[in-house]
């Protein structure tokens, strides 16, 4: 596929996600009490299904979920590329870009909505703002994301393991917050649509960019035109 049908392909599923999430969030501020279909069953068969272990594993997978890891992640897997050094540093600085910018536009998109949180009295582990879309659920799936096109950009074909343990991540550490009673599973939700949103239309962004790079390069490197 070329770069300007990647870009499209992108920039399509980016918008198709945009549509979903804005959905979503309509409902979420049209619904009775502010909760769709699921989000308090969900609710309250974590809160009667928590066993000690079970409280503990979660909250250390949610804690993958935040703070420096995910950052620690992506650079990691940018320096993983190959290439020249430059190649890896410039790879690592796009990816730790793309999540922070990230974060900060879900962070505003949440202050938008300011959807309250689930009861405080519920919650097993530490949580502020509001709730939707949720932070970590976000997050763990924007890095899981940028991991796999990290892999991508190695240029080798994707081993299936792999993929199915990173996306599994992602997915788990979304789910916490909802076992963890810190979020509604509509949050949860919200949160992966905007990490597609995120990620897809960066892509198409990637894409194009590569695209004009490419034919600045083919370009400079032309014989000069006879005169």
């Amino acid at each position: 596929m070329t770069g300007g049908g990647a870009a499209h392909r992108y920039g399509r599923a980016g918008l198709t996600a945009v549509a979903a999430l804005a959905l979503l969030a309509v409902a979420v501020l049209h619904a009775p009490d502010g909760l769709l279909p699921g989000d308090a069953a969900l609710h309250t068969w974590s809160l009667t299904h928590r066993p000690a272990l079970a409280v503990a594993v979660a909250r250390a997978v949610t804690a993958t979920g935040t703070g420096l890891l995910p950052y620690a992640v992506v650079v990691l897997a940018g320096l993983a590329v190959g290439g020249t050094w430059r190649r890896r540093f410039t790879t690592s600085a796009g990816l730790c870009l793309c999540l922070g910018a990230g974060q900060a536009l879900r962070y505003a998109v949440m202050s938008l909505i300011a959807r309250p949180r689930p009861p405080a009295g519920d919650w097993a582990t530490h949580a502020s703002g509001w709730s939707f879309p949720s932070g970590h659920a976000t997050t763990a799936a924007m890095t899981a994301g940028l991991m796999i096109t990290a892999l991508l950009l190695r240029g080798s074909r994707l081993p299936r393991l792999p993929l199915v343990l990173i996306a599994g991540w992602a997915v788990s550490v979304g789910l916490t917050r909802v076992y963890l009673g810190v979020h509604w599973f509509s949050d949860v939700v919200a949160g992966w649509l905007f990490a597609a949103a995120w990620l897809a239309l960066s892509g198409s962004v990637g894409q194009w960019y590569a695209r004009g790079a490419a034919t600045i390069g083919r370009t400079s490197r032309s014989p000069a035109e006879p005169r």
